[in-house]
């Protein structure tokens, strides 16, 4: 299955009144992790086509203004129409977020099936 790894630092806006990581940080670092892999599998034109349907994920540690994030994001499951991912936040210290996020393919009004080419390439790509 097609993931990526990207690296972020946390800035300032991404912290809130307690002067560690907001939680909406965590979904705009997974959402960035899948616009490279979108980008490097050359599927870019779906951006637009893909809603979400679904986000969910577990802090389990804090980030704090400056330090370096990896993110890591999985394709885990390519269903006719819908894609679900799981991703993995790592910080200093370890493991401060884990999720999941599922979006549908929808070139119009309605969710369609993904285009063979298009499933083929989101089940074996990979970039670093």
């Amino acid at each position: 299955m097609g993931a990526v790894t990207v690296e972020r630092r946390v800035e300032w806006s991404d912290t809130d009144a307690a002067g560690h990581h907001h939680f909406s940080a965590i979904q705009r670092w997974a959402e960035a992790a899948e616009a490279e892999l979108l980008r490097s599998l050359d599927l870019d034109s779906l951006f637009g086509r893909i809603p979400r349907v679904h986000f969910s994920a577990d802090y389990l540690s804090r980030l704090w203004f400056g330090e370096q994030v990896r993110i890591e994001l999985r394709v885990d499951k390519v269903g006719t129409s819908s894609l679900h991912y799981s991703f993995t936040v790592y910080g200093p210290a370890g493991v401060a977020a884990e999720g999941r996020m599922s979006v549908v393919h929808s070139p119009s009004t309605q969710s369609a099936p993904w285009p063979d080419q298009v499933r083929q390439k989101l089940m074996e790509g990979t970039c670093a």
